[in-house]
């Protein structure tokens, strides 16, 4: 008999299937409870609020990201590697992008919801660093942490209309974009070895 699935991960399904279906806007905390078969004394205790919910599906595509296999050719280059490593986190939302779209439409129509999202969004883009082995630490990390984040928003507005079946408009906007933050120095040193295990475990999630 398989195992049921957690009350988070339950949720975290239910939102996604009502936002891609009636907008973020409108699923509220009870409606997705509902949805995922969840007691709302439950849904209380794992995640008491939306914004817990979409922390929760960043730190499963945080997961599924920095779960592969990392690069460690000294040859390449610290901007594939960064590469590599985003375009894994645009392939982890692939299935999820109607309700990608959903949120981020809804969001930007809430400015105090964005703003709530942000720490946890930049967080998220310095795991990525930490996975394409940059440094991350100190004020150069948090300039880098930025870049990336920057990077990442510009190529994801290609992402949410690309029908190419590679992704091809996608990896077109994201190496331009990524061959901006290295030509202004943004990349650092690229140190070996870099994978999932390198961050600080206090880092965690991010909406998308």
């Amino acid at each position: 008999m398989a195992k049921k699935p957690e009350a988070s991960d339950r949720l975290i399904d239910a939102a996604l299937k009502l936002a891609a279906e009636r907008g973020w806007r409108d699923a509220t905390l009870p409606e997705i409870a509902r949805a995922a078969g969840v007691s709302l004394a439950e849904a209380y205790r794992v995640m008491p609020s939306r914004s817990a919910v979409l922390d929760g599906f960043a730190r499963r595509i945080d997961a599924e990201v920095l779960g592969a296999d990392a690069v460690e050719e000294d040859s390449i280059r610290a901007r594939d590697r960064l590469f590599d490593v985003l375009m894994r986190r645009f392939d982890a939302l692939q299935r999820h992008r109607a309700a990608v779209s959903a949120i981020l439409r809804d969001a930007f129509g809430d400015p105090l919801a964005a703003l709530a999202s942000l720490p946890q969004f930049l967080r998220s883009m310095r795991w990525m660093g930490e996975a394409a082995g940059l440094p991350m630490d100190g004020i150069g990390g948090a300039l880098r942490t930025k870049a990336i984040a920057a990077a990442w928003a510009g190529a994801m507005r290609s992402w949410l209309s690309d029908e190419s079946p590679d992704l091809s408009r996608t990896m077109a906007a994201l190496d331009q974009r990524l061959r901006w933050v290295e030509r202004m120095g943004l990349l650092g040193k690229a140190e070996r070895g870099g994978g999932g295990a390198g961050a600080s475990e206090a880092e965690t999630g991010a909406p998308v």
